[in-house]
């Protein structure tokens, strides 16, 4: 009987929200809007960085297993004093060198240098958009977690003679060599004829980008032919195992400082990537947003909860009639309290529901921007969910309570 009861209570009490946002439309959907609006903003960011954060391992590895690297700048610089970064030496080629003689532990060490470029053709075909151009050496393609798929590798001689020679990814082979064997053949790179000696494999796309639109060439002829005053290398390390990473990285540390004259006490001016500090950092980033989508969604809660009180308050005072006969038929204080809680309730649910809606389809865009899988995060809705039933009981309980309060005689003689 009793569970009876109550189901008949929230029954009625969701048919008079719905009754009640009919009647007075515009009060109403400001009233679902605010609510809306703050669920959205929370909701769609969530989902948003959910969906990042769903690929950015596999997006940032980018680097072979127990592999870092050694750079001029940080690879992610949010809001930090650039003019820090900008005023240090360029890590040289001869730096390199000369750390590769000394270190011990890595299993493989090799120099980086980039840049891009789109003067690049093969009899009339041209690339159509940049193709990212680095230089490096035998073990740079394994430094790119990728392998050959044709051809050979860079070898000594060509490191030793700087030989116009290159490797391709799969993006520039399908735009230059779509009906040819690329091997042996010769591109043009800004005007200078490149014997092509490898192909690498297939790789595919992280965060809507290609990672296989690049030319590989020795680094001493991307050091002759494409550098400049302000280029740096980046230098790629190897650890043999797991268990030495660490080792290896502070012996590289330890010499490369003394190579670059670092004074004992000052710190590195030089940066350490890994893949694990990528992530961290990108997920440092994502936090700040989530913690300004909360603030945000607060304030709009909050303003939200305000207008369920006032529209729960005029609902009030328009109905005291109403309420007046219930009590004079035998509803109980209880009864009308449950009624009126309720309707707050399923007012902010209502506002809730499309929040969520709207959120999780405004989340995922950034899935069909980046062109990786789109995400439903089951508990932030159900936080959503939680929250405005909160909100709709916090604010929606003094309404309640005042019609609970309400004399039945006085209430049926009301005008």
């Amino acid at each position: 009987m009793h569970s009876r009861n109550i189901k008949s209570i929230l029954k009625e009490s969701f048919w008079m929200a719905t009754d009640s946002i009919k009647k007075n439309k515009l009060r109403s959907s400001l009233t679902l809007l605010g609510i809306s609006i703050g669920v959205f903003s929370v909701i769609g960011v969530m989902t948003a960085i959910r969906t990042l954060e769903s690929s950015v391992e596999s997006g940032l590895n980018v680097f072979a297993a127990n592999t870092f690297v050694i750079q001029k700048n940080p690879e992610f610089n949010f809001g930090g004093d650039r003019r820090k970064y900008r005023n240090r030496k360029n890590i040289t080629y001869e730096q390199y060198k000369m750390l590769k003689n000394r270190v011990k532990l890595p299993l493989l060490i090799g120099p980086v240098g980039g840049t891009s470029t789109r003067s690049i053709q093969y009899k009339g075909k041209k690339v159509k958009n940049n193709v990212d151009l680095f230089g490096g050496d035998e073990g740079t393609i394994r430094f790119y977690n990728t392998f050959l798929a044709e051809g050979r590798n860079f070898i000594n001689d060509d490191i030793h003679f700087s030989k116009n020679v290159c490797v391709l990814g799969m993006d520039v082979v399908d735009q230059l060599f779509p009906f040819e064997d690329p091997i042996g053949k010769k591109i043009k790179i800004e005007g200078l004829g490149y014997h092509i000696i490898g192909i690498t494999e297939r790789q595919g796309e992280a965060f809507g980008e290609s990672k296989d639109n690049y030319i590989g060439i020795p680094i001493t002829t991307y050091i002759e032919k494409f550098s400049n005053d302000w280029s740096s290398i980046r230098i790629h390390v190897e650890s043999s195992s797991e268990q030495l990473y660490d080792k290896t990285k502070d012996e590289a540390i330890g010499h490369l400082r003394a190579i670059r004259k670092v004074a004992p006490g000052n710190e590195n001016d030089f940066e350490i990537v890994t893949n694990t500090e990528m992530i961290e950092q990108f997920s440092g980033f994502t936090n700040g947003i989530k913690l300004f989508a909360l603030s945000v969604s607060i304030i709009a809660l909050l303003v939200a909860g305000i207008g369920i009180m006032n529209i729960m308050l005029v609902s009030v005072t328009e109905r005291i009639k109403e309420i007046g006969i219930r009590k004079a038929i035998g509803a109980t204080k209880n009864d009308i309290l449950t009624q009126f809680l309720m309707e707050a309730i399923f007012l902010s649910q209502f506002g809730g529901i499309v929040g969520i809606v709207m959120g999780i389809s405004g989340g995922n865009i950034v899935s069909l921007l980046f062109k990786i899988p789109a995400i439903i995060p089951f508990d932030w809705a159900l936080i959503g969910l939680v929250v405005c039933s909160v909100i709709g009981i916090g604010f929606g309980i003094y309404p309640a309570w005042r019609a609970a309060q309400l004399d039945p005689i006085e209430s049926l003689r009301f005008e």
